[in-house]
Order: C-alpha cells, then structure tokens, then sequence
C-alpha cells in the first residue's frame, strides 16, 4: 500500500506501526504555540487489542497496512471466543478472541455473514457493516412522565448487547443499531 503523510493518519484507517498493523481510533492534528504541527493519534493494535498513543509529527510518514477480506459466517460464542466458519465449507473452522474483535462483537448475531480482516495471511478481526438490524429480547415497559433519563430505557438484544432507546420501543420489535458507537439508530418496519 502507499505511505500516508502525518496529516493522512485519520479515524478508521489502518497503518503498519513497528511491524504491527495499527487501527486509527482518534486523530487530532494541532500546533503548540511556535512549532511544527503535530498528529496526536490514539492506535487500537489489530493483533493484541492494546491502545497507545502516538504522536507523529509533520517529517513522518507511516505506511497503510495491506488489509484484504473475506466473507465468513459467525457461528457462536463461548467463554469470550467467538468462531466462524468459511461460508461455503463449515468444516473451515477458526477462532478469534473478544478483544480483537473489539465493539462489533455485541452486535453479531449467530449465523450472520461478517467479513474477516486478514493481514500477512492471518484473520486479525472483524468488520460489521456500519449498521445492523437485530432483534430487541428485553425491554422494560415505558413509565408515563418518566423523562428523568431523558426519556432512554436500557434494551438487551439478541446478540446480548444492552443498548440505550427511547421509551417506546417494545420487546419483539426490530431496531437497527449503529456498530461503531452502539448506538439506537431507529426502528425497521417489518
């Protein structure tokens, strides 16, 4: 892949650091007083799940990591590993840890098709499209005038996330939740 000047490090991109492929969770570039712009990063390390902060500063340059995917199917959970098999053989079966799957592990649903993250031939995590639709499984009923929350209720769904919506949503009802934030992007009509 190419390299990205320090101003090019930006939220969702994923950059070779010291051999490791790093993913971007925040950027900010900024100027101290006299000096130099500098690119203050926050990095989720793809292959142990560890978060540093770098700063990279205006002469450097990083490489993009060579990232390709491939469709798989999430099977099941257990005990904080998740497995997934190819879609087109289920006998092909791997595992990954939850903290390389990081936030999107809350919301995958058994049997759900996910692509794989594969760096140097090895499946370092999980891509989920930016929006899902799951199921709600519990859900409190609404209080009349209860607004002391803002008028939020915790909701668990089918994958076991427990998320915040608004007072009106009932238990059955299909929502659709963003992936990255996790949060309650509205209801799907059936």
């Amino acid at each position: 892949m190419g390299m990205l000047e320090y101003s090019d490090i930006v939220e969702r991109k994923v950059i070779v650091y010291e051999g490791q492929p790093l993913e971007v969770l925040s950027s900010h570039v900024f100027r101290k007083q006299q000096r130099k712009p500098v690119n203050a990063t926050k990095l989720r390390n793809m292959m142990t799940g560890k978060i540093t902060e770098i700063s990279f500063h205006q002469s450097e340059k990083v490489e993009e990591a060579d990232i390709q995917y491939k469709d798989a199917k999430f099977m099941y959970k257990n005990k904080g590993e998740f497995w997934f098999c190819d879609p087109t053989n289920p006998a092909n079966r791997f595992e990954l840890d939850e903290d390389l799957i990081g936030t999107p592990a809350k919301f995958m649903k058994v049997n759900s098709l996910v692509e794989t993250m594969i760096f140097d031939e090895k499946v370092i995590g999980v891509k989920l499209p930016i929006k899902v639709e799951l199921k709600v499984t519990e859900a409190p009923p609404a209080v009349k005038g209860d607004t002391s929350t803002g008028g939020n209720k915790q909701i668990t769904l089918e994958s076991g996330a427990v998320i915040n919506a608004p007072l009106f949503i009932k238990e059955g009802e299909l929502i659709s939740v963003n992936t990255t934030t996790g949060e309650y992007c509205g209801r799907v009509n059936n």
